[in-house]
């Protein structure tokens, strides 16, 4: 299907989406509307048929990045492989809280999304610190009005956070967790050229993506 499917002309929309995902990856279909200038509703179709015929690809609380076909097809067989894997081909789309966020709220964040960390960024987005399960639950004990407290006032601040670019590998991804002790990394991009402009997180890799990584590549052999 994939082959017949090459045949198939793409629509001027289509080929946006395309270029969106490969620009973003991984990136949701909300995300990819907005960026459009249409509804979710609106592209549903197009995702869809991108999807079946390789162009993209999918995962559930992830989103979407370039399929096999588009990315021409490359498979990654061994853990070798998929050491080597840029970080943007496997990371997760980040929970973001702002700073004026509350501890109750990065709880209630933490437990919908079932996720170990929320990235904190400032009124303009920028990255700014990370709040973990540890930080919530420090500065919980024995603090009756903790839920209250602002999430500025209890995050680990940037200059104390590991991160990693999109371009880096699985490999310096997981070498840098095991060096800090920490079970995920922040995936920043530089906010402009101006590097006063500081950092937009586009992404996060963690410990079990690395796990489930290198699994499915063992599972494969």
């Amino acid at each position: 299907m994939r082959a017949e499917g090459r045949a198939i002309k793409l629509t001027t929309r289509q080929k946006k989406i395309v270029e969106t995902v490969r620009k973003r990856a991984p990136i949701t279909g909300e995300q990819i509307a907005e960026l459009l200038g249409v509804t979710r509703p609106a592209i549903r179709a197009d995702l869809g048929l991108l999807v079946m015929l390789g162009y993209l690809d999918a995962k559930p609380k992830v989103g979407y990045f370039l399929g096999k076909e588009e990315a021409g097809g490359v498979q990654h067989d061994t853990a070798a492989d998929a050491a080597m894997l840029p970080v943007r081909e496997v990371m997760a789309v980040p929970i973001v809280l702002r700073e004026t966020a509350t501890v109750s709220d990065a709880v209630v964040a933490l437990f919908l999304e079932n996720v170990g960390s929320l990235t904190v960024v400032d009124g303009e987005g920028r990255l700014i610190g990370l709040v973990t399960r540890k930080d919530l639950l420090k500065v919980a004990i024995g603090n009756p009005q903790a839920s209250s407290m602002l999430l500025g006032l209890v995050m680990t601040r940037l200059s104390n956070l590991a991160t990693i670019a999109p371009e880096q590998t699985v490999r310096e991804a997981m070498a840098l967790m095991i060096a800090r002790e920490i079970d995920g990394l922040p995936v920043v991009r530089p906010r402009g050229d101006n590097p006063d402009a500081g950092l937009e997180v586009i992404g996060r890799i963690t410990k079990t993506t690395v796990m489930q990584l290198f699994y499915e590549a063992s599972a494969r052999n």
